[in-house]
């Protein structure tokens, strides 16, 4: 039977997790932990109920998995906030680890859509130094992810701008256009965090309607040059299938998330 227990890692209502665990390992053994982020172009409107059917479901599957939520655009996020819950939601599992018998070694996060951009750029927190834009968002000591499964990510943020997506809401999460705030795109962009020394899967749906596959398969092409190369999975069905846990391509997804934990 899974075990649901929800903790705040910060003061406003929308910093909170719940943690989904499936039965006790055995004595003395760890076990990792997948970080679920939710997606919906970073706006107020979407919230952690998309992630939890795919928490439920990892649990019942064996795995430990922590349902983030976050500030959003409309209701206190944006630049920096959204990045600094993001961040912050994932150190909470530093505090919950002895306690829950988790394996910080073995972190791993996907995320959908928006989700997946905020997944592979917490992955390449490390990159966050230096004066300017995103210095307040460097912690050298936080929890550091193992490997991401980004489900059709909107992993160009430059690519997005120009496309538009979703009526501007790439601006709408930085506070402007690239023109006005270029340190904060390059600081908020995946793109600019490579190359990254750890796995990303980076799965799009074939029928995709709602991110162009061309935010895949260019972070894709650019991790090909150093580091650890990220990985194109192509998988059956539209952008929501990606987050049914019935379907053919949510299965792979969850696959996915179990070899990174090893």
């Amino acid at each position: 039977m899974v075990q649901r227990l929800k903790y705040s890692y910060g003061a406003d209502p929308s910093q909170w997790g719940e943690l989904f665990l499936p039965d006790p390992p055995a004595a003395g053994q760890l076990r990792g932990v997948v970080v679920v982020i939710h997606g919906g172009y970073w706006r107020s409107t979407y919230g952690a109920e998309l992630g939890e059917p795919l928490a439920v479901d990892l649990a019942e599957h064996g795995m430990a998995a922590w349902n983030l939520e976050y500030r959003r655009a409309g209701n206190g996020g944006g630049w920096p906030a959204t990045f600094q819950d993001v961040l912050a939601g994932i150190d909470k599992l530093a505090e919950l680890a002895g306690q829950h018998s988790l394996d910080l070694g073995k972190v791993v996060a996907v995320g959908h859509s928006a989700g997946g951009h905020l997944a592979v750029w917490a992955a390449g927190r490390g990159h966050l130094a230096g004066p300017g834009p995103g210095a307040e968002l460097a912690d050298p000591g936080g929890v550091r992810l193992a490997g991401v499964v980004s489900q059709s990510g909107v992993l160009n943020l430059a690519e997005a701008e120009r496309l538009n997506l979703s009526n501007g809401a790439v601006a709408n999460l930085l506070g402007g256009s690239s023109s006005e705030f270029p340190r904060r795109y390059r600081c908020a962009d995946p793109m600019a965090a490579l190359p990254l020394d750890v796995p990303v899967y980076a799965v799009h749906a074939e029928a995709d309607d709602d991110v162009p596959l061309a935010m895949s398969a260019l972070y894709v092409d650019a991790s090909g040059a150093g580091g650890v190369p990220a990985h194109l999975v192509m998988v059956p069905g539209d952008h929501f299938d990606l987050i049914n846990p019935k379907s053919p391509a949510y299965a792979v997804c969850r696959e996915l998330a179990a070899r990174l934990l090893g």
